[in-house]
């Protein structure tokens, strides 16, 4: 893919990405947030910190299909980065519309209220991952402690998903979707790993051989 072309796309690409909190604002100024805005706002910013984590974390397995898919990758610290953009609004409402910038509140929601505790400790995690999504970082850290630390994106997926189930009411089922897509990015990556693996002990095979 010329990158040229890959360039062209991310400047598509970027303000896409913010039109939930462009529809969000135009529902601010039209009155149509529904009969509870505070909650509104909450939920749609939770899910779509969620959704562009999910999409950032299918990059890997969808460029693996083919060589030529390969440039995808150059679009993953973008979607990562939305991703903790929507967190941190999410986690402002928190703050501010729910706890009023109470820290004794918050830090007591924090420690009583499990979804809150999950949530909070998943947004902590894209923090973590956010600081140190650059060039600097990673030679600051070395290759290896980066990646290892980027490995626990995963982590926070699944503390996301876990926040989403405990937040709504017993008997709702909503949460199933975004479960499944986790669920199914987690299996291809062990998959994959699996299939690495045998792959290097044939090459060691062969080599010893």
């Amino acid at each position: 893919m010329p990158n040229r072309f890959v360039v062209a796309l991310k400047w598509i690409v970027f303000p896409l990405c913010l039109v939930p909190l462009g529809v969000l604002v135009d529902q601010g100024f039209t009155d149509s947030l529904g009969p509870d805005p505070v909650a509104t706002i909450t939920h749609q910013t939770g899910f779509w910190a969620l959704y562009f984590l999910l999409i950032s974390l299918a990059i890997t397995p969808i460029r693996r299909f083919h060589r030529r898919l390969a440039w995808l990758i150059r679009f993953r610290r973008m979607l990562g980065l939305f991703a903790f953009f929507y967190a941190c609004l999410h986690i402002t409402t928190w703050i501010w519309l729910f706890s009023n910038f109470n820290a004794h509140t918050m830090a007591h929601d924090v420690v009583k209220r499990p979804f809150i505790t999950v949530g909070f400790f998943a947004w902590l995690i894209l923090l973590a991952l956010a600081a140190t999504s650059t060039l600097w970082a990673i030679r600051k850290l070395g290759g290896k402690r980066w990646l290892w630390l980027h490995r626990a994106v995963y982590v926070a997926a699944i503390a996301g998903v876990i926040h989403y189930w405990w937040i709504v009411k017993t008997g709702v089922r909503t949460p199933w979707k975004v479960t499944v897509v986790l669920a199914i990015l987690l299996l291809a990556r062990l998959v994959w790993m699996v299939m690495e693996s045998a792959r290097k002990n044939r090459v060691t095979v062969a080599t010893a051989a």
